[in-house]
């Protein structure tokens, strides 16, 4: 049994990123003798966004330029993505596009304990299905907990930014690799942006395991 390692950066308010990672669910069912192990590096799509966050179509539009015809669209298309993956996205007037670097530090505590993959995806539910604010350290340690984290770690981490410098060096190291959006990735040497179909990624990690 080959091992391949599949790093994804990616951004827990980025639908296409939870798009990406079903995607490569399905693209690893389809593999014989390798074993995937995927491992999760932080990107933030909007560093500079409020505390309060911003309502979310006004965000798209805003950032990408497009009306909100086109915001509308891209919304009935991520639906439709999501529910062929079996990921329910559930987008009103009112979702917000929210910050994440406590998120991301969260993310990086649940590493630590071996939890990284389920609190991502914790994370990818609490926003895109339930609609909650994941930038709101209420509801992180609510998810935390959920998981099997101590609720009262989480609060402290949060609140003392243990690991804020931390998450912020690694951001820094793969923007400084070239990683300019997300989903993208990692693949042996090759890096794949976007969220690529399941055949597209079964072919990269098949490579990267001849290659090895």
């Amino acid at each position: 049994m080959q091992k391949v390692t599949v790093n994804m950066v990616s951004d827990v308010v980025c639908p296409w990123c939870i798009v990406g990672y079903q995607r490569l669910q399905e693209a690893i069912k389809t593999l014989d003798n390798i074993e995937v192990d995927i491992k999760f590096h932080p990107f933030e799509l909007n560093p500079n966004m409020p505390e309060q966050g911003q309502n979310l179509r006004e965000h798209i539009m805003e950032k990408y330029g497009i009306s909100e015809q086109q915001s509308v669209d891209n919304r009935a298309r991520l639906v439709e993505a999501g529910e062929a993956l079996g990921f329910a996205f559930n987008f009103t007037d009112d979702s917000r596009m929210q910050n994440t670097f406590k998120a991301h530090q969260l993310i990086h505590l649940a590493a630590k304990k071996g939890l990284e993959e389920e609190m991502k995806l914790s994370l990818f539910k609490a926003y895109f299905t339930d609609g909650k604010d994941v930038n709101d350290q209420n509801v992180l340690v609510e998810i935390a907990d959920a998981i099997g984290l101590d609720g009262g770690e989480v609060k402290e981490v949060l609140q003392n930014g243990k690991y804020a410098q931390a998450v912020r060096e690694e951001e820094a190291i793969w923007m400084q690799r070239g990683i300019q959006s997300v989903p993208t990735f990692v693949i042996g040497n090759q890096g794949i942006a976007g969220a690529q179909e399941p055949a597209t990624l079964a072919a990269f990690i098949t490579q990267a395991a001849t290659q090895q």
